[in-house]
């Protein structure tokens, strides 16, 4: 089993060690490893028995361009890859609501690399993921215009990495589905509320206004854009236990 990663290391050493407590040999590529996603060096060795690949490859750049060369490249090199070594299913993590906002560049090339999965011929999982709490400072701060933080007073359903790392343990070792399933938080907070209860966590006191038409990079939302859509499995960590859990470590390191 190999889990191939590319800027989500964090994510994918979760993923590890979730497999390797339940007694499963991984090995996870990277280019510590000697593993090239662009240019495929490395790749072969590390396919050589492999019967699940694990992919959150995550392209270095949000650039529209930048990403679609990225999630291209290295989707054709590991689908060829993992179809010369035999690899029975092929599992990626992917984002909700990516079809619902076609303005967003990057949305647009993890759809490129989606496309690549299912025209690939081999067997497959898309596990389509709400935005992680870990990820929510960024979003905090691209809404700085340097006097309030303006954001969409839109529903908003993140989950935390280790429940996304926990689904995606769960469906490799499972039978291959050739379909997508999403995983989100365990409730839908505003987005603007959820940045208020952000930055108070963190004792910071920047204002925070509502915005209907507030971008989210470069696109406006609303109460469908970033929640599931249908069925969904659900993570089991709440925003309110992450932030205490969260600011606590940062305080004591």
């Amino acid at each position: 089993m190999a889990a191939s990663e590319l800027g989500l290391m964090e994510q994918a050493m979760k993923i590890v060690k979730r497999l390797r407590r339940e007694g499963h040999e991984v090995a996870a590529a990277s280019l510590d490893s000697g593993v090239n996603l662009i240019t495929g060096e490395g790749l072969t060795g590390a396919m050589a028995g492999a019967q699940v690949v694990v992919d959150v490859a995550n392209s270095p750049s949000f650039e529209a361009q930048a990403a679609l060369q990225f999630f291209e490249t290295v989707g054709r090199n590991l689908l060829a890859a993992e179809k010369l070594a035999g690899v029975q299913h092929h599992l990626a993590l992917s984002i909700v609501g990516l079809e619902r906002l076609p303005k967003n560049g990057y949305f647009h090339a993890k759809l490129a690399q989606e496309r690549l999965i299912k025209a690939s011929g081999l067997r497959y999982t898309i596990l389509r993921s709400t935005q992680f709490f870990e990820f929510f400072g960024v979003i905090v701060d691209s809404a700085f215009d340097g006097n309030a933080i303006r954001l969409s007073p839109a529903l908003y359903q993140p989950i935390a990495s280790d429940d996304v790392a926990a689904t995606l343990a769960e469906l490799a070792l499972k039978a291959p589905l050739n379909a997508t399933v999403e995983v989100a938080g365990p409730e839908a907070p505003l987005l603007n509320e959820m940045a208020r209860n952000f930055l108070d966590a963190g004792q910071d006191k920047r204002p925070v206004i509502a915005d209907t038409h507030a971008s989210y990079f470069g696109a406006e939302i609303d109460d469908r854009s970033l929640i599931p859509s249908g069925n969904y499995r659900a993570g089991s960590i709440h925003l309110a236990d992450w932030l205490r859990h969260s600011f606590s470590s940062r305080k004591t390191a």
